[in-house]
C-alpha cells in the first residue's frame, strides 16, 4: 500500500485537494475493471459450458455401465436377477439393460434433441431477420464440439466390443451425419443474413441473478419535475424479480429506482421515499408497465398492460428529478454506477424502456401497451441501440412487442 500525503492549509477544504497521481489511478481502476468484465464473461461462457458437459458426461456414463454390465462372465441372462442392489453405477431404475444398438440410439435421441433446439434457434433468426449474437453461436458450437468428442468415443468402444459391428456401424453412420449436419446449421447462421432490425426493435436478457451483469443508458437525465417511464417486461423469477432499473445521482443512489425484491411488492423509489405499486408480472409472460409522476404533491399513477392499476400523492412532494447521473438496467446501485448486490438484481427479459419529462396521458399509455398507434418514442430516453451498453453477459436478442400480442 503506498500513502501520498498533500499539505493543506489549516483553514482550507480538505476535500478540496488535489489528489495526486489521480490521473494513472484512474487509468489503471478502468484497466483493472475492463479486464474484471473480461474474466466474468469467460466464466459465464465456461459455466453455461460445464453444466452440458456434466449433464451429457452424466448420461453417457450411465451408457457405458450398461454396456459393461452386459459383458461380465457369469451374469444371469435373465431379468438381473442375480445383481446385488447398488452393484452397478446406473442410477436409472426404470432403465433395463439394453444391448449396445439401444445405447446407441439413446445418443442418436440425445444429438436429436440439440438438433431441434438448434433448428427452433433458426427459426427465430429467420422470423427476425437478424442472426444471433456471437457469444451465443460459440457456446454452441462449444458443445458441439465437446458432444462429438464424447459420443465418436463411446461409439468408438462399443464397436470395438463387436456385439453387433453391422448394426453399431449403421448407427454410428447416423451419428456422425447428424453431427454433421449440426456443424453446417451453426455455419449457416455464422455466415447469417446481415442484421437489418430497426434500432429499436431489440430486447435485452438477464438470465442470472449476479452482481455483474447489467445494462447502463448512455445519456444521463435531465432535471425533471415530472416523468413517465415506460418498459415492456417479462420474468418468472421468484422471490422478487429484482431491480428493473436504477438512475443514481451523486450524494443519493436512490433517486429513481423501480424494484421488486423478496417477497415485497414492487416498488417505486424517489430521493429514497417509497410507493408500492399494483403489479403482477412475474408470470413468464411479456406485460407492459407505465408509471407517471409529477412534483406537484407526488401524484403518481401505476399502468399495467394499458390499464391504470393504481395511483395515490405525497411520493416525493416538490422534489425534482436531479440531473448528472447514472441510468443502469438490471441492478440496484448502491453507489454511484455501483455497488450493486446479486440479490436485487433483475432476472428475465426488457425492452422499449423510455423515459418522457412529461405524465403520459391515459390514451397515451393505452396507445403503448396495444400496439394501437404508431410507437411513441420516450422524448428523454429513447429505446435504441445506439443508447445501451451492455456488461457482464447480459444479451441482445431481436424483439417486437406487436408481434408478442398477436
Amino acid at each position: 500500500t503506498r500513502f501520498i500525503c498533500t499539505s493543506v492549509p489549516a483553514d482550507g477544504d480538505v476535500c478540496a485537494a488535489p489528489a495526486a497521481g489521480s490521473g494513472s489511478a484512474e487509468e489503471l481502476r478502468s484497466a483493472v475493471l475492463q479486464l474484471r468484465e473480461t474474466v466474468l464473461q469467460q466464466k459465464e461462457t465456461i459455466m453455461n459450458q460445464k453444466e452440458t458437459i456434466r449433464e451429457l458426461t452424466a448420461k453417457l456414463g450411465r451408457c457405458e455401465s450398461q454396456s459393461a454390465l452386459e459383458a461380465l462372465p457369469g451374469e444371469p441372462k435373465g431379468g438381473g436377477a442375480g445383481r446385488k442392489p447398488g452393484f452397478s453405477k446406473n442410477t436409472m431404475g426404470d432403465l433395463s439393460r439394453a444391448p449396445a444398438a439401444e445405447t446407441l440410439s439413446q445418443l442418436g435421441q440425445t444429438l436429436q434433441s440439440l438438433k431441434t433446439r438448434l433448428e427452433n434457434l433458426e427459426q427465430f433468426s429467420r422470423m427476425n431477420s437478424s442472426s444471433q449474437t456471437n457469444n451465443l453461436k460459440d457456446i454452441l458450437q462449444n458443445k458441439i464440439d465437446d458432444l462429438e468428442r464424447q459420443v465418436l468415443s463411446r461409439v468408438n468402444s462399443l464397436e470395438e466390443g463387436k456385439f453387433n459391428p453391422k448394426n453399431e456401424s449403421e448407427e454410428r453412420g447416423k451419428i456422425e451425419s447428424t453431427l454433421t449436419s449440426l456443424h453446417q446449421r451453426i455455419s449457416d447462421l455464422e455466415k447469417g443474413q446481415k442484421d437489418n432490425r430497426p434500432p429499436d426493435r431489440f430486447q435485452l436478457t438477464f438470465p442470472l441473478r449476479t452482481n455483474y451483469m447489467y445494462a447502463k443508458v448512455k445519456k444521463s437525465l435531465p432535471e425533471m419535475y415530472a416523468f413517465s417511464v415506460c418498459m415492456w417486461m417479462k420474468s418468472s423469477a421468484s422471490p422478487g424479480m429484482g431491480t428493473p432499473f436504477s438512475y443514481a445521482v451523486p450524494g443519493q443512489a436512490n433517486e429513481l429506482v423501480l424494484i421488486e425484491w423478496g417477497n415485497n411488492p414492487m416498488e417505486i423509489l424517489i430521493n429514497d421515499k417509497v410507493a408500492k405499486l399494483p403489479f403482477v408480472i412475474n408470470d413468464g409472460k411479456w406485460h407492459h408497465i407505465c408509471v407517471t409522476w409529477t412534483t406537484r404533491d407526488g401524484v403518481w399513477e401505476a399502468y399495467q398492460d394499458g390499464t391504470q392499476t393504481g395511483s395515490g400523492e405525497n411520493l416525493a412532494p416538490y422534489h425534482p428529478i436531479k440531473p448528472q447521473g447514472v441510468l443502469v438496467l438490471g441492478q440496484e446501485q448502491d453507489t454511484l454506477g455501483g455497488g450493486f448486490d446479486a440479490t436485487q438484481a433483475f432476472v428475465g427479459e426488457l425492452a422499449h424502456f423510455n423515459v418522457w419529462d412529461r405524465k403520459l396521458s391515459p390514451g397515451e399509455v393505452y396507445g403503448l401497451a396495444t400496439c394501437s398507434t404508431k410507437a411513441l418514442a420516450g422524448n428523454v430516453i429513447a429505446w435504441a441501440e445506439a443508447n445501451i451498453d451492455i456488461y457482464g453477459g447480459a444479451t441482445k436478442w431481436t424483439f417486437e412487442a406487436c408481434r408478442q400480442l398477436n
